[in-house]
C-alpha cells in the first residue's frame, strides 16, 4: 500500500471511521480534509444491495444535479448537417460526423460526452470498443440520441449525468467540486440518492442502500448515515 503523506495523515485523523454523518455534516467534512491545492472533484460511492448479474437489478439512470457539476462538460455533438447550427447554437464543443468519426478511430477522445441522432447511431456500432470502455457511447436511455439535439447539449452542460451500478454494486458519481458550498454539495448528493431511491429494482430484497461515503480527490471517504437520506 502507497504510504499517506502528513497531510493524508491528518485528513484520516479528522474522520472517524465508526461515525456516520448527515449528508450536509459530510460535506463540511469532506471541504475540511481536502488539502490539495486544486478545486477538487467531490463524489459519491453507493453500494447498493443489488446483483448487478442480474438483468433486473441493473440500477442505472440520469438525474440533473440542481447546481451542476463544476466541471466544463466537453461536448461533441454528431450530427447531419441539418442540425449542426442548433447544436453550435446549444453550445456543443465540436461538431460535425465524418471528421470526428474518423478522429475518433484514429484513437481521439478528448470529450465528456457524446450526444447523436437516432439516424446516426448506425455509424457509431464499429466505434464500439474504442467509445465503450470509456462510457461515451451515447445512449437513448440517457437521453444522448435524440433528435432534440439542443437540449440534449444543454442537459449535459447545465449538470445532468448518467450513472450506474459497476460490478460489485456500487454506484461512483462525481457531484460537485470542493468550492461549492456545503448546502450545495448536499442537494447535489441527495438529487442523486432520491433518483437512486425510485430506481430500486422490485426483485430486490433486504436492505437496498447499504452504505454511503463521500469523498474528494485524494481525501479519505466520510461515512455517510443511510437512515438520514
Amino acid at each position: 500500500m502507497a504510504k499517506l503523506t502528513k497531510k493524508q495523515k491528518e485528513a484520516r485523523g479528522k474522520v472517524d471511521f465508526n461515525v456516520s454523518h448527515d449528508i450536509l455534516s459530510a460535506s463540511s467534512l469532506v471541504k475540511e480534509i481536502t488539502s490539495v491545492k486544486f478545486n477538487a472533484s467531490v463524489d459519491l460511492a453507493i453500494r447498493l444491495g443489488v446483483d448487478p448479474r442480474k438483468a433486473n437489478q441493473m440500477v442505472r439512470g440520469v438525474v440533473t444535479l440542481p447546481n451542476g457539476t463544476g466541471k466544463d462538460v466537453k461536448v461533441l455533438a454528431l450530427v447531419t448537417p441539418d442540425k449542426e447550427a442548433e447544436a453550435k447554437e446549444a453550445g456543443a464543443d465540436y461538431v460535425g460526423l465524418d471528421e470526428y468519426l474518423q478522429k475518433i478511430k484514429g484513437g481521439w477522445t478528448d470529450v465528456d460526452v457524446i450526444v447523436t441522432m437516432p439516424s446516426v447511431m448506425g455509424k457509431l456500432g464499429p466505434l464500439g470498443r474504442i467509445l465503450g470502455p470509456r462510457g461515451l457511447m451515447p445512449n437513448p436511455k440517457t437521453g444522448t440520441v435524440t433528435m432534440d439535439v439542443a437540449k440534449a447539449v444543454k442537459d449535459v452542460k447545465g449538470g445532468k449525468i448518467d450513472f450506474k451500478v459497476d460490478k460489485t454494486g456500487i454506484v461512483h458519481a462525481s457531484i460537485g467540486k470542493v468550492s461549492f458550498e456545503a448546502d450545495k454539495i448536499a442537494e447535489n448528493a441527495n438529487e442523486l440518492i432520491k433518483t437512486i431511491v425510485k430506481l430500486k429494482p422490485s426483485t430486490v430484497k433486504g436492505t437496498y442502500i447499504k452504505s454511503i461515503f463521500l469523498s474528494s480527490t485524494m481525501s479519505p471517504g466520510v461515512p455517510v448515515d443511510t437512515k438520514t437520506v
